[in-house]
Parts: structure tokens; sequence; C-alpha cells
């Protein structure tokens, strides 16, 4: 893994408006690099939000629609949710982590340990009233098809990684990380490399795609920006490439969910 280059920009993608389902976000990323003057370059990443991946993708729930099981009812009347949406976590999820008055802690199917199931009732645009967000499906796949349409309309590439706000145990606040990625390696593993005095390195592993993610959610932000992507440059990626789901940990070695 190459020394971080001094020189390391983001710049954010603005401009790009409400993302409805059926759109293409080969069109609008591309449009919206060309409206900031960008010509992707040689290690480019771009940074989207699951946020405009899942609109784009049609992942909206009408919670008028939704049956609440007995199972939901209990729970939601034990976190103080509404039934709908613990209903739609449920059936998001393998396993639920933790559930106190407002907080509801699962697993999602995708592996990830997250509040709510990653269900977004936040910034959803003329579709937000009674209705909801999901995640991606397949985020690293979602990636993937991306970075190959944008090859095609750019004749050049960049990475892509997926990315969607966190919460951390131990810690207040939430960051970004990579739920998906594509044309780099999601997960750098330095194990058997020797650090400054020599010693081998033994357990380090870099989640990359956490790493970017969270720098480009400096100008993403959380809130109100409308700054759904953002372009990563120079930073010197290494060969290879993996996909974001390795970042997970799998339940057998998760010690605390």
């Amino acid at each position: 893994m190459k020394q971080v280059p001094r020189a390391l920009s983001i710049v954010p993608l603005s401009g790009i408006g409400e993302v409805r389902p059926g759109d293409s976000l080969v069109t609008i990323l591309a449009d919206a690099l060309s409206e900031a003057g960008l010509a992707i370059e040689a290690g480019d990443i771009l940074v989207v939000t699951s946020k405009i991946m899942s609109k784009a993708e049609g992942r909206f729930v009408d919670l008028r629609k939704v049956s609440v099981s007995e199972r939901a009812a209990e729970l939601a009347e034990q976190t103080l949710k509404d039934p709908r949406l613990v209903e739609l976590v449920l059936a998001e999820s393998t396993h639920i982590v933790r559930a106190v008055p407002h907080v509801l802690i699962t697993r999602h199917h995708l592996g990830l340990v997250m509040a709510n199931a990653g269900i977004d009732q936040s910034n959803l645009g003329p579709d937000g009233n009674d209705h909801v967000l999901l995640l991606p499906q397949s985020p690293d796949q979602s990636a993937a098809v991306l970075r190959a349409g944008l090859a095609d309309a750019l004749g050049q590439a960049p990475a892509i990684v997926v990315s969607d706000s966190f919460g951390r145990p131990w810690r207040h606040g939430v960051v970004n990380v990579g739920i998906g990625a594509s044309g780099l390696p999601a997960l750098v593993d330095r194990r058997g490399e020797a650090d400054r005095d020599g010693r081998i390195l033994e357990v380090t592993q870099v989640a990359l795609a956490d790493m970017i993610a969270t720098a480009a959610g400096l100008v993403t932000g959380e809130g109100g920006e409308g700054v759904p992507a953002a372009l990563v440059r120079g930073y010197p990626l290494p060969a290879g490439e993996c996909p974001a789901s390795a970042i997970v940990r799998p339940p057998a070695q998760d010690l605390f969910a």
C-alpha cells in the first residue's frame, strides 16, 4: 500500500437535484461531472450516497400499505417506534441486536449491523410523505453496474464507493462508511508487511472504502446540503479489487452483535 500523497482533493458534485425511481445515475453523474468541469482521470474515485442509488432503484415503500405483524407491534411498543417501520425493519433483517426505547439495532440481510436496518425517512423529496427508503438491494453489484455504465459514457470509469451513514458503538455521532464498491480493494490486507521498525504486521487490515466514504462525507454532509456525490482525486489506489461486503465481519467473529 503506497504512502498517501500530500495533494488529495475531494470535489462535491452539487446541483444534481431530486433523483426519482428509474432515473439513470450514469446520465445524472456524467452530467454533474461535466457541469463541474471534471474529466475522469486514472485513479479517480466517485463516492455516491446510497440514498440516490436507492431512489434510482425505486426502493421506496409506502407505509400506508404495510401490514403490521404481532411481533412488530410488540417491538414497536418496546422501542416507541412506528409499528409499520418496525415491520419493515424486521423484513430487512436477520437478527435483532438491541431493542430499547427509541433504539432498534439489527443485522441487515447484507450483514450490516445498523439502526433501523438502514431504512431512511429524511430528504425523500416529493415521495417523502408516508414513505421510507430501503438500502440498495445489492450495493456492490449496483456499484459495478454504475462503473460499467460510466465507462461506456465517459470512456474511462472512476472507482465507485457507495456510502451510507453509520453510528458506532461507544461513540456519539455518525460517519460515512462504504457499503458498496467497485474498481478498488474495499479492504486492504496489510498483514505480513513490516512497519517502520521492521516489525511484522499481524492484524492490520485497512477498511479503505470506509475511509474514502468518510472523507467524502466532509463535502456531501448529513443534512440538507443536497450533495449526493463527490469525486476523490489524488489517492494512490492499491492494486486489486474486492467488494465492500468483505469489510463486514462474519457473525461468528462478531463479539458484540
